[in-house]
């Protein structure tokens, strides 16, 4: 390494030996450190292998960085680990964060996985297949709120408050609300059987529904006499405030002066339409409703200018007229003097967002509670009307089951929501008791010889429709709390009706 090359000069003694001893310590260094980094290199793999194959493999490699999530992945890896069986991670997954969900105690908070969360979607959209009616979790029981106008589920006699044991043979105790519409969803055409609990003494009924397209139409409008119009809001979706606008139009082509609006049986729906529908009935500049989160001030809502429905009002509420429904009664009862008529609201004052995750799914819950106008907070309170209507005894009678036969020598419950309900419709049953006897038969055979039905006394098949469809015919038609809310409306607005001549002419003969 010291020799000489040719041409050079030679160096003193003394340099020359220092030449060759620096050049060795130079490349020793450089191999030490290579070293070195190799042995860290294969020390983290051997590392990393045993750890991943080895016997205490898991919890440690799959540690979150958050501590409080040490047991909740010591548990999973424990699962997949051990079970008896397969399991599905995607399974394991959706399942712990619908126990976190579950946790919260909060019936309106859930979370649904890709094909629930589509569903969901369809709930706000034009239509969906089903039976029409929309139901919540409440004291751990799938509950009615109400069934959308002339939907399967409202012709088949289901009611607001209606409890769901079971669908098609299947006890759903303990389905979240969204698990549940999966159950009774279904292709148009197909039939769908429904366990009920109708009232906390009677015994359970079944109900088949063939399912049918449910149209999210959601505005019906027609006039109750030559000054007034009823405006039906069924629920409040994408469309709602668009038909609102329609049906104004064509009410105010038809005379109308005055207006009932009407959101019974109505359980919400989008926020933004119900203050949109406000704001129609509200000045300007006066509130509409709070949103309060979670440690904040609440967030004012105050009525913008635009279109105004200068016509007087009154609105129609009940026990199922929910969420949406009774931010739009808050804001009209305590911002516009809005009379309201029925019976008390559902209930519901608080306010879901519903978010997206990147798989598809949906986590929605509960993200504030709104107040009205006044402030009042009316979450498991309801609303109280005005002018308390309530609705007859047979508007919410139990359904009869058509397979059963009811004749002479019965004694049942249903026997006695057969008197109720002929009784409704005019006939002499005699004493209404639950047993089936003369006076009840005769009013059988009345019935049948009215309808052109087999005049044989019994009650079953198309009996058991007939008599269903007019009294539901008859509570259509005989509404005791629209006919209040259009006389209080007459009243405060001055207004007086035109009697056709014809029937002037009748009265007059």
């Amino acid at each position: 390494m010291d020799e000489k090359r040719p041409g050079e000069e030679q160096q003193p003694e003394a340099q020359a030996a220092e030449e060759p001893k620096s050049h060795f310590i130079r490349m020793k260094t450089f191999y030490f450190i290579m070293l070195v980094f190799f042995l860290i290199i294969a020390t983290a793999g051997i590392t990393v292998f045993a750890l991943t194959f080895g016997e205490d493999k898991a919890v440690e490699v799959n540690s979150p960085e958050r501590q409080e999530f040490q047991k909740l992945y010591s548990a999973y890896d424990q699962i997949e680990a051990q079970y008896f069986e397969e399991v599905e991670q995607e399974d394991l997954i959706n399942g712990a964060i619908n126990g976190m969900v579950d946790a919260l105690g909060d019936p309106y908070s859930d979370y649904m996985d890709e094909n629930e969360a589509a569903q969901f979607m369809e709930g706000i959209s034009s239509s969906f297949e089903g039976i029409g009616a929309e139901v919540q979790e409440r004291n751990g029981y799938v509950t009615v709120v109400s069934p959308i106008k002339n939907s399967p589920a409202e012709k088949a006699g289901v009611l607001p408050n209606d409890q769901i044991l079971e669908v098609d043979g299947e006890s759903i105790q303990g389905f979240s609300t969204t698990e549940a519409v999966m159950l009774i969803r279904g292709e148009k055409g197909t039939e769908v059987t429904l366990t009920i609990q109708r009232g906390e003494n009677a015994d359970p009924i079944e109900i088949t529904i063939v399912r049918d397209e449910i149209p999210i139409e959601t505005v019906y409008a027609e006039m109750v006499n030559d000054k007034v119009a009823h405006i039906n809001i069924t629920s409040f979706s994408e469309n709602t405030y668009d038909e609102l606008q329609e049906a104004i139009a064509e009410m105010e082509e038809q005379g109308m002066e005055a207006a009932v609006l009407d959101v019974r049986q109505n359980p919400g729906g989008l926020l933004n339409t119900a203050l949109d529908i406000s704001n129609l009935f509200i000045e300007e500049g006066k509130e509409m409703f709070e949103v309060q989160a979670k440690g904040e001030e609440p967030e004012v809502y105050l009525a913008t200018g635009g279109d105004k429905l200068d016509i007087p009002v009154t609105l129609l509420i009940d026990g199922g007229s929910a969420s949406a429904s009774e931010i739009l009664a808050g804001a009209m009862s305590e911002s516009a003097d809005v009379t309201l008529v029925g019976e008390k609201t559902f209930g519901k004052g608080t306010v879901q967002t519903a978010n997206d995750l990147s798989d598809g799914s949906n986590l929605k819950f509960t993200t504030a509670k709104w107040l009205t106008p006044d402030g009042n907070w009316i979450h498991e309170e309801g609303i109280e009307p005005d002018e308390v209507v309530p609705y007859p005894e047979y508007a919410s009678l139990p359904f009869l089951d058509p397979s059963v036969e009811l004749k002479d020598g019965s004694i049942s419950e249903q026997v006695q929501t057969a008197e109720k309900m002929l009784d409704a419709l005019g006939y002499e049953v005699g004493e209404i008791d639950g047993v089936f006897e003369e006076e009840m038969e005769q009013a059988v055979t009345e019935f049948q010889e009215a309808n052109d039905l087999e005049a044989d006394g019994v009650l079953t098949e198309d009996t058991t429709y007939a008599v269903m469809d007019q009294l539901r015919e008859k509570i259509n038609t005989e509404d005791p709390q629209l006919q209040e809310a259009t006389d209080i409306l007459m009243e405060q607005a001055g207004l007086t009706t035109e009697e056709p001549a014809d029937e002037e002419a009748d009265t007059e003969e």
